[in-house]
């Protein structure tokens, strides 16, 4: 009897050493891929795979997203492939859960995010970000011959916004910029083709909406010089690229590739292509 409890005791010490260790090797792992992901440069590497991997969302019209055809389109995919050409590298588009992109970054499975991305004190405690290179707000779409010019000459007009965007929020958080102007409560609409068409047809007056969304949907209408796109005094947000704390080369050869693009004319081209103009571009000749 005495035995069977020594064994037993034996038993269960050695199962909880397993659990112990088992503990820290995974807690030194956790602490490995911080480690790399806040020191290693992995610039050679990317150099001699000859690719660079970037995470996308590729449902985000018009900075990525598929065509019919099932093709990865968009300003961030073009914006992309013509930075890394400038060292003679491919591109991979890897679709992600956008939920998980800073730790598919620092896991290693991807080598950027790049898709829209915005700037924000909470990402920049997990991530490195190369130079802004657009901005993004909220603008006012109307017809010029509506006459608005300005967010006060919405006074006794209808509103139109997309359910559940950062336009609905913020008129409600600010309604002294634009809310207490329009007639009763803004429409609301599940797509912007939809609220589209009602602003063509008059049913509102107005609408509130992401100013690169904006520029695409305005350059993809029949008649593009029929709309206004009015800025107002909501804040913006800035893009970049999302980059490991330790890719200081990646994220230095991506700044130097923004300002070559802006130099050369093909950061123009592709800011028309997309936008109709040169949009909100931060990167200068």
């Amino acid at each position: 009897m005495i035995r069977k409890r020594t064994i037993s005791r034996y038993r269960r010490l050695a199962a909880l050493v397993v659990v112990v260790l088992m503990g820290i090797l995974v807690l030194s792992g956790c602490e490995s891929v911080a480690t790399r992901a806040d020191h290693q440069d992995t610039w050679q590497h990317i150099k001699r795979r000859g690719t660079v991997v970037i995470g996308v969302d590729d449902s985000f019209v018009p900075m990525g997203f598929r065509e019919k055809n099932g093709k990865l389109v968009g300003y961030d995919v073009d914006l992309a492939k013509a930075t890394f050409a400038q060292y003679g590298l491919k591109v991979d588009f890897q679709t992600i859960d956008w939920s998980m992109k800073e730790t598919e970054l620092r896991n290693g499975t991807i080598d950027a995010i790049w898709n829209g991305y915005t700037i924000t004190p909470q990402r920049a405690a997990k991530v490195a970000f190369s130079r802004p290179y657009l901005r993004n707000r909220q603008v006012l779409v109307t017809k010029r011959k509506q006459n608005i010019r300005q967010f006060s000459d919405m006074k006794g007009k209808i509103l139109g916004l997309q359910t559940g965007s950062s336009a609905q929020t913020l008129v409600n958080q600010k309604p002294k910029l634009l809310k207490q102007y329009i007639k009763g409560s803004p429409i609301t609409y599940d797509t912007f083709n939809d609220a589209f068409i009602d602003l063509n047809v008059n049913r509102i007056q107005g609408l509130l909406i992401d100013q690169v969304y904006a520029g695409y949907y305005v350059k993809h209408e029949p008649n593009p010089s029929a709309y206004r796109t009015i800025v107002g005094d909501f804040a913006g947000e800035d893009y970049a690229v999302g980059l490991r704390k330790g890719d200081v080369t990646l994220r230095k050869k991506i700044n130097q590739a923004f300002v070559k693009l802006a130099k050369n004319g093909q950061l123009s081209q592709i800011n028309h292509k997309w936008f109709g103009q040169d949009s909100d571009s931060l990167i200068q000749k």
